[in-house]
């Protein structure tokens, strides 16, 4: 049978309680008593060794992996390669989904606090409102796809304005200047750049951004930006082409532009920031910017074990560049990359 808490406390002469305490990794425990109960803890095999050495040292081997959006398929990839590394170092993962709620990612970076996680890698559901005593610098934090501006903190991101940027200059060469775009939400810094990118295009072009063909949808929900996409697309000058903010969002108008009766590429064009799940099968197939996806999830959780290592280093930011993937959706030759 495996042993239990009543054994290690047996072994080591102690109540069960004060097993506990040292097990959840309270200090209200006497060093000479702690040494006892972690010596009985690796006598009878209690838990693996490696956590009671990690006991002793006050850590865990868990990493925390706080993600806004489980369904998005940009964290499918992502999550992978901070898996696929962790693992490789010994580390294991704790995934949780904010919902992008951000009350609710607090209550997760409460629970990762409480828990004495060795890091957490974050991708905020806002660039602001953070608590202050969650981000004391006591456990790591890597800020991934998304910046948290309150904070001084290890991140790994995508250009998301140059990527945007590429997305409309390539639509402009195709002729295309009405170009409406449906984004995020604006309390997170992915979808700020991503408008800041649009913007920038336009403009060094020479043409005029029109706030009438910039629209918001939730991140989370393809209805919202079907719907926003629509309202685009009723417009008496409607948009000739259209950058969508993500996969989910592009899903919503690539929904409204059917349900409306128009061709692509012929009626309008389209160019998606992340690529669509079997987006290549499509027909016609969306032009996308894609993101390297588990390079980000594997850089995060290098990022996070240079922190564990050398907690006193400065901060770093790494910025990922995102591809154009030519496809059929803007009428240009298809495979070609810019």
């Amino acid at each position: 049978m495996m042993p239990t808490v009543k054994d290690v406390a047996k072994r080591a002469n102690v109540s069960t309680a004060t097993v506990s305490r040292i097990i959840n990794g309270q200090n209200n425990v006497g060093p000479e008593m702690r040494q006892r109960v972690l010596e009985a803890i690796e006598a009878l095999g209690y838990r693996p060794s490696r956590v009671a050495r990690h006991l002793r040292t006050k850590g865990t081997s868990v990493i925390g992996l706080i993600i806004s959006d489980i369904q998005n398929f940009f964290y499918t990839s992502l999550t992978r390669g901070v898996e696929d590394i962790a693992s490789r170092n010994g580390y294991s993962l704790i995934l949780c989904n904010t919902d992008e709620d951000p009350k609710r990612e607090r209550v997760y970076l409460e629970v990762m606090h409480e828990e004495n996680v060795a890091g957490i890698i974050l991708a905020s559901a806002t660039e602001r409102e953070h608590d202050a005593k969650l981000m004391d610098g006591r456990i790591p934090i890597v800020a991934l796809d998304r910046l948290i501006r309150d904070v001084q903190l290890d991140a790994v991101l995508v250009d998301n304005i140059g990527g945007a940027k590429t997305a409309v200059a390539h639509l402009l060469s195709l002729g295309h200047h009405r170009i409406g775009t449906i984004i995020g939400q604006g309390n997170i810094t992915s979808s700020i750049e991503r408008q800041g990118g649009y913007e920038q295009a336009l403009t060094e072009a020479g043409y005029t951004v029109d706030p009438a063909l910039i629209r918001r949808a939730d991140l989370r929900r393809v209805e919202d930006s079907r719907r926003a996409t629509l309202e685009l697309l009723a417009l008496p000058d409607r948009p000739t082409a259209l950058f969508t903010g993500n996969a989910l969002i592009t899903m919503g108008a690539l929904s409204a532009v059917h349900e409306v009766s128009l061709r692509m590429p012929d009626d309008i064009a389209l160019v998606s920031f992340d690529d669509v799940p079997g987006g290549d099968l499509l027909a016609p197939a969306p032009t996308v910017i894609r993101q390297p996806t588990y390079m980000l999830g594997k850089t995060a959780v290098e990022l996070l074990l240079a922190r564990i290592a050398d907690p006193k280093r400065s901060p770093v930011e790494i910025r990922m560049e995102a591809e154009l993937i030519i496809r059929d959706s803007c009428g240009a030759k298809a495979s070609r990359k810019q």
